[in-house]
């Protein structure tokens, strides 16, 4: 009875043979289950910065270009559209850099020009953005002070009606005066914040692109790729 007592109190011990099987099968499908890093898209931040580029120089464009209808007398630099066509193409190329050929290495000649390329353009972009800004800000100083007047088919304004030699703008192809001083005043507020934005994020991308090439900073690289090391980091 003894004998039965002990052999049923002990507790079953697995063989060593299956238990090392079951702790490598678990390994196995563990790493099955990571799988290989492969690329995604959304994961990326610069991805997001040349989203929000291409999705800010439209909206520069398009409202760039409704100004421009307003008067056939305004001038170029009061009608950023330039800015924003820019920054289209910019976001343009940061997108097929990202999407299609972005490695996080420079394997080819054709990946680094593309990187610098991208670079380049998004600070041009931005100096191009801040010059907006101010003639945005400098058209729109100028047309608060204006006291307007009606013409046939064209509007007449002036800095300072009690002075004779005070600068006369006349504004042509305009049927009532408020589209001067309402409407296209409104544009260049709506303006100054766009290109304002547009300059932000062209300076985030550099500083990105910056800090991603040459001080490691870890952006652009993908989740699972980052997932995979920190493991094997782990393992050593």
């Amino acid at each position: 009875m003894g004998k039965e007592e002990t052999a049923a109190g002990a507790a079953p011990r697995p063989a060593g043979p299956e238990g090392s099987g079951e702790r490598g099968g678990a390994a196995r499908q563990a790493k099955e289950s990571h799988g290989d890093p492969r690329p995604c898209c959304g994961c990326r931040f610069p991805l997001l910065a040349a989203l929000g580029q291409l999705a800010l120089g439209a909206a520069v464009a398009v409202l760039g270009f409704l100004m421009a209808g307003v008067s056939s007398s305004l001038l170029v630099r009061d009608t950023p559209y330039w800015a924003g066509l820019l920054v289209c193409v910019v976001a343009l190329l940061g997108l097929v850099m990202l999407c299609v050929s972005y490695q996080p290495d420079e394997k080819t000649c054709i990946q680094f020009a593309i990187k610098v390329a991208y670079f380049l353009l998004s600070a041009l972009s931005l100096i191009v953005c801040v010059l907006a800004v101010a003639f945005a800000a400098y058209c729109y100083s100028q047309i608060t002070q204006f006291t307007c007047e009606t013409i046939t088919e064209a509007c007449q304004c002036k800095l300072e009606t009690v002075d004779p030699l005070s600068r006369t703008f006349m504004y042509k192809n305009v049927s009532d005066c408020t589209d001067i001083t309402n409407t296209f005043n409104l544009y260049l507020l709506i303006q100054i914040v766009l290109n304002l934005l547009a300059a932000i994020v062209g300076f985030t991308v550099c500083f990105v692109m910056w800090k991603d090439r040459y001080q490691v900073f870890y952006v652009g690289i993908w989740l699972q790729s980052l997932t995979t090391t920190e493991v094997q980091q782990q393992k050593v």
